[in-house]
């Protein structure tokens, strides 16, 4: 017994959270292989792109990625398409963080001076070479705080995939809860430090 689960309950969580992780990671990988063109459709493409572009951030951010979901396994499936919800789920959660990824993106590129587009111009560089080498380089640097805070966002929103049966941390955990009926164990609270008081002289 480990703070009361047996072991065998402890590592059904923790190949929950292995699940969790991987999907977390499928979902960032996709979400940088859709998200990157779309934050160059909007910040560098034409008026076409950037409202194909736009429209698309704007449909995915305002589903909860709960329906998502469901539109991913259960939508495909009527479909006559038959999907794991590993799979399902990692669809979903490509839609989701390419929506905001690009967003993120879109705003890094476009906070990269303006002269350092002329800069390049007057280097008589194309429009690819300006990217590439110019403007993406810098853009990188800006994005990685908020990038790396949006990472959390997609492990932490993973835990909806548990409303298409998919096997996660948050899943997992509810099992071995229902069956040990230790949830302050099995999903412990941070412990608040105490804040010291000072008492008034004379008490």
């Amino acid at each position: 017994m480990i703070f009361g689960i047996t072991t065998a309950q402890l590592l059904f969580i923790l190949k929950g959270a292995g699940w969790t992780l991987v999907l977390s990671m499928m979902g960032f990988i996709g979400g940088f292989v859709v998200g990157l063109p779309a934050a160059l459709m909007l910040s560098r493409g034409s008026w076409w792109m950037r409202k194909v572009a736009g429209l698309y951030v704007k449909l995915i951010q305002g589903i909860p990625l709960p329906v998502v979901m469901f539109l991913c396994y259960f939508g495909i499936s009527i479909a006559g398409f038959n999907m794991s919800s590993l799979v399902a789920a990692a669809m979903a959660m490509t839609l989701y963080s390419s929506a905001y990824l690009g967003e993120i993106w879109r705003g890094c590129i476009e906070s990269v001076p303006r002269t350092q587009w002329e800069a390049a111009e007057c280097l008589a560089l194309n429009s690819r070479q300006r990217v590439l080498h110019i403007v993406l380089p810098q853009a990188v640097k800006i994005s990685i705080a908020p990038t790396v805070g949006f990472m959390v966002q997609i492990i932490k929103n993973s835990s909806y995939a548990v409303v298409i049966g998919f096997f996660d941390l948050t899943y997992s955990a509810k099992v071995v809860n229902n069956s040990t009926f230790e949830p302050f164990v099995v999903f412990p609270e941070p412990l608040r430090p105490i804040k010291a008081t000072t008492l008034p002289l004379g008490t």
